[in-house]
């Protein structure tokens, strides 16, 4: 440590002073590719591949069993149902009981899904509003809906306006139900800067609270399509034992009353790949396109 003398005479302390020097930079090592993961890792990643595998496992346990049992009566074989699948397709029958339950399908859920939108956004926008939906939901939110099919074909008679009836019950309440709790999870900072730009009443519900409570909003129409198409269903094996006619359900009836089981698991499985159809093509293509492409879910 060095010092020098002041005017004074006291000696001042300088710090010490270090050589400069240079340091010599290496040469950067080449970049090196990530090593290529195993072909079984890659393989295990594919979401596609691994319920495919399922789907084969199930189907390989059905005809097992199926060739168990050796009683088509009872459970027909894998095989004996895709070929009475391709007939019916073939003939034009089962095509057309699915049109026929789709386009009611279709008219109920609409009416169902205008009617939620309707409750709910008269629940946000006044206290009235908001005590009714409470109450009727809770009224009619843990009432089956094939249990009104009795009232329904006293009120409507045989015929659509029957199936809407129920179809329209099963789809309000839990859809109403998600949307009002996605209302009401809205940030209040969002629900003031809507103010500030003078949006009030519908124009605040469709530019404020519908694009904030997406996820809630598409999670209650999941539920609701299930409800509705099931419910759907249901209601079209009571018309099948009384009016001779219908959809998917009627033709699952009629056969099952003419001992066609082939046929009657062709129904089902007609059912079930409409409803893997719905699942995977409108509903995870919706989110896509919204709620993950805004940043809104993950």
């Amino acid at each position: 440590m060095k010092s020098f003398a002041r005017e004074d005479g006291a000696a001042a302390l300088l710090p010490p002073v270090r050589p400069e020097y240079e340091v010599e930079l290496r040469p950067a090592a080449p970049h090196e590719a990530p090593a290529r993961e195993p072909l079984a890792t890659r393989l295990a990643s594919q979401t596609w591949l691994r319920k495919s595998l399922i789907a084969l496992v199930l189907i390989g346990l059905w005809e097992l069993g199926a060739r168990a049992v050796s009683n088509d009566l009872l459970l027909p074989t894998f095989t004996a149902t895709v070929e009475a699948f391709v007939n019916g397709i073939l003939s034009g029958e089962l095509l057309l009981r699915t049109g026929l339950s789709l386009s009611v399908l279709i008219q109920g859920y609409v009416l169902g899904v205008v009617a939620a939108f309707v409750l709910t956004s008269l629940a946000v926008s006044t206290r009235l509003g908001r005590d009714l939906l409470t109450m009727l939901t809770s009224m009619f939110n843990p009432l089956p809906s094939i249990a009104l099919l009795p009232l329904a074909l006293l009120w409507f008679g045989l015929g659509n306006g029957s199936l809407l009836f129920v179809l329209v019950h099963s789809v309000l309440w839990p859809l109403a139900l998600n949307t009002y709790a996605g209302f009401q999870s809205v940030p209040d900072t969002l629900r003031m800067t809507g103010r500030n730009y003078g949006l009030k009443g519908l124009r605040h519900v469709l530019l404020i609270l519908v694009p904030a409570a997406l996820p809630s909003i598409v999670s209650g129409l999941r539920v609701s399509w299930a409800f509705a198409w099931r419910t759907l269903i249901a209601a079209e094996l009571v018309f099948g034992a009384n009016s001779g006619g219908g959809g998917l359900g009627w033709y699952i009836f009629q056969n099952r009353n003419e001992l066609y089981t082939d046929r009657v698991f062709a129904g089902l499985a007609m059912v079930i790949l409409i409803g893997l159809a719905v699942e995977h093509l409108v509903f995870d293509t919706l989110e896509r396109v919204t709620v993950k492409r805004w940043g809104v879910q993950k």
